[in-house]
């Protein structure tokens, strides 16, 4: 394992509204990640299993200056976490930046990120849940196509090593991702796929975790949906929850002019109470079954093991006939 890299001065953030995306440079064997904390402090087990799992893909690590650090519900104040995300990026050495953890700060350093920095220097840029933010933030002000996809401290079954390394290693156009099949052994009832509303779509692809999206609504770094594949996940929600983050989102944006939505795994977000409730897939109907455009939940995304990976603004298929979607540009080079 390499060295802590070097914790360069806080640069102004340039705000830079790009005219296109620009996409990074493929995974190449044996590259050199930046492994970085960008919201919540990960515990040392988590850590070493992230370092575990990223050696054991033929990968070397260098940890972010922060990476260990805590800083009440932070890993490290937003000096230090936005300084790792700069110096990961304009560091030659480094190929890749992948964000050990999700959690919570994330939206604190929005402001202050030297968009200008990362659209000089691209390379991929992974993780999901909270680091919705930092993708959605990165794509509108340096142009830069970014990856939602696993935390590096997180389990990497098969399926999920297969649909990571077809999106960034050996990158397929046309790439096929699909809900489970009937029959098929599921985990758990909340990985059961179903349609909400028939159709197909094309378009570029946004979205990620339902509560920052939910959380960006008003501000500068909020995501237009119109006309895009809208992909959209949570955890640890109850429905009326869901609803209410559901509600936010079609009164607060262009949700309702996206070209359709596709829903990943919500885990563990059963009711509490169910004789005073709908259930997931009730909610789910009520607040997206109308909105004439195609919806299906249960595609392989999520705060789950079975994960897959996308890179933002890139042309995808939705088609709830056959509960898939497919990937029909690569977002790498």
């Amino acid at each position: 394992m390499l060295a802590s890299f070097f914790t360069a001065p806080l640069e102004k953030a340039g705000n830079v509204l790009p005219a296109s995306r620009h996409k990074p440079l493929r995974l190449p064997e044996g590259a050199r990640i930046a492994l970085i904390a960008p919201a919540s402090p990960a515990s040392d087990e988590k850590i070493e299993k992230a370092l575990a799992s990223l050696a054991g893909m033929g990968y070397r690590v260098r940890e972010g200056a922060s990476l260990r650090a805590r800083y009440g519900y932070l890993a490290g104040p937003d000096e230090a976490r936005l300084n790792d995300l700069h110096g990961a990026f304009a560091d030659p050495e480094i190929d890749a930046v992948w964000c050990v953890r999700g959690g919570y700060g994330a939206t604190r350093l929005l402001p202050q990120i030297d968009y200008r920095l990362i659209r000089k220097n691209p390379k991929p840029f992974i993780g999901y849940s909270d680091v919705t933010a930092l993708h959605l933030a990165i794509g509108q002000r340096a142009g830069l196509v970014t990856f939602h996809g696993p935390v590096a401290a997180a389990d990497f079954p098969e399926n999920t090593l297969r649909h990571f390394r077809a999106v960034l290693v050996e990158p397929v156009e046309g790439y096929l991702l699909q809900a489970p099949g009937a029959g098929e052994q599921l985990p758990g009832e909340e990985y059961r796929p179903f349609v909400i509303a028939p159709g197909a779509a094309s378009g570029p692809l946004t979205g990620g975790n339902l509560s920052l999206l939910a959380a960006l609504a008003g501000t500068p770094f909020a995501p237009s949906f119109r006309g895009k594949i809208a992909f959209i996940e949570d955890v640890g929600e109850q429905p009326y929850r869901i609803d209410r983050l559901l509600t936010q989102l079609l009164h607060a944006t262009d949700l309702r002019q996206a070209a359709g939505i596709a829903l990943g795994v919500f885990a563990d977000c059963a009711p509490k109470n169910t004789e005073f409730s709908f259930n997931l897939p009730e909610t789910l109907r009520d607040r997206l079954g109308n909105l004439g455009m195609p919806v299906v939940y249960g595609l392989p995304f999520g705060h789950v093991a079975h994960q897959a990976t996308f890179a933002y603004g890139m042309q995808a298929r939705l088609d709830t006939s056959n509960q898939t979607l497919t990937l029909l540009e690569t977002g790498v080079r």
